[in-house]
């Protein structure tokens, strides 16, 4: 018989495809999408714009839903080891979903709602691990609860020194939202939720919109002169320069959060009780050093060192590998972030990076290797 090929999947499209097409953006797949790489402004422009005003990134492809159910938060500690019972109505909380033996099945924010009810919490996934994500959320907490999922809401991040006052253009109390806080609001005769968090490092929102006006609300944005439309390429650059963590890069199910440098997200109370997956191999960590570390990398030379490059000591002995590199636009330079050996992970650190078969020097440094310039107002 003749050999047939087997069928491609279909690419999903979020509800700005044809906004990103009008706009000249360049598609690409990712995470199953068709998604915008860059826009006619280029990758380097994008990145430095964003840096300096406000940059509109689509990032419908994540996943949005809701927990439902009697004491919502009591349950989802069950999988996670964020403090969850001490979050604030209207705030949310980053945190990490685990398997068995503390490995990161996911990275994922948590919010509870300004009405502060006790049996739902908002989740928002990454796109590559939503259905996973799902899946092991109700294998575990099933018959205690109801996941509704939110794929009828396109999902925009505005992100910039200038977007609050981008947004408060259509939203006037947005200015007065802190880091990490959600709240409800009307815009474009939709309701809409909105959050004020970002994942580049920069102050800036988060807008949940009904799919209906996803694309005029995006376009009115657009046409504010502090805006331009923002693809994966800099969304991925900002947030390497911001040290901040990707999911299928920088962690993965072998991966605790101690090593990836999260212990930051880990709830006193949890540290103490656990009562999370992966318990007993977290808390080890916690009290003795995990055996690898998260770390950044400043390659001395002008060459950047991509994912996957070997790390090694000036004697010529492997002690880790990159997770996330490239060139940082903001800091005039390469950077990098991996993982080495807890002995190699202090700040000053020498250590080579082997680039197309030659050792290039390389120093451990302090992330982020931009400053973070969240709203914190008034906590």
């Amino acid at each position: 018989m003749p050999y047939t090929a087997p069928a491609e999947v279909p690419l999903t499209t979020t509800p700005l495809d044809a906004l990103h097409r009008t706009l000249g953006g360049k598609m690409v797949t990712f995470a199953g999408y068709s998604m915008p790489v860059q826009f006619p402004l280029g990758v380097l422009r994008e990145h430095l714009h964003t840096r300096k005003a406000a940059g509109l990134f689509d990032v419908s492809h994540m996943g949005q839903a809701d927990l439902v159910g009697d004491n919502i938060a009591v349950a989802l500690e069950e999988l996670v080891p964020g403090e969850l019972l001490a979050l604030k109505p209207g705030r949310i909380r980053y945190t990490q979903l685990l398997n068995e033996n503390g490995g990161i099945v996911d990275d994922l924010m948590v919010a509870r709602p300004v009405n502060g009810a006790s049996d739902r919490l908002h989740l928002v996934v990454n796109a590559a691990r939503k259905d996973k994500d799902y899946a092991l959320i109700k294998s575990i907490l099933n018959g205690r609860m109801i996941l509704e999922r939110k794929d009828t809401h396109a999902l925009l991040a505005l992100q910039g020194p200038k977007a609050a006052g981008v947004l408060a253009t259509f939203d006037s109390g947005c200015t007065e939202m802190p880091f990490m806080s959600f709240r409800p609001v009307m815009l474009a005769g939709a309701d809409c939720v909105v959050s004020r968090c970002g994942y580049t490092g920069e102050d800036g929102f988060e807008i949940s919109i009904p799919t209906a006006s996803a694309a005029a609300f995006a376009q009115e944005l657009i046409d504010h002169p502090d805006v331009e439309p923002i693809g994966l390429g800099a969304r991925d650059s900002l947030r390497l320069e911001s040290g901040l963590c990707l999911y299928g890069h920088d962690l993965d199910e072998d991966t605790s959060p101690i090593e990836a440098d999260l212990t930051w997200s880990i709830g006193k109370r949890r540290r103490a009780e656990g009562g999370f997956p992966g318990d007993e191999r977290i808390l080890r960590e916690l009290n003795e050093g995990p055996p690898r570390q998260r770390v950044g990398l400043k390659p001395l030379g002008r060459a950047p060192a991509r994912e996957g490059t070997i790390i090694e000591t000036p004697e010529g002995q492997a002690v880790g590998a990159v997770t996330s590199g490239g060139f940082g636009p903001s800091v005039g330079g390469p950077v990098a972030m991996g993982y080495v050996a807890k002995t190699y992970a202090a700040s000053g650190t020498c250590l080579h990076l082997i680039v197309r078969g030659k050792a290039m020097e390389a120093e451990v440094v302090a992330m982020p290797f931009f400053p973070h310039r969240y709203f914190r107002g008034v906590q």
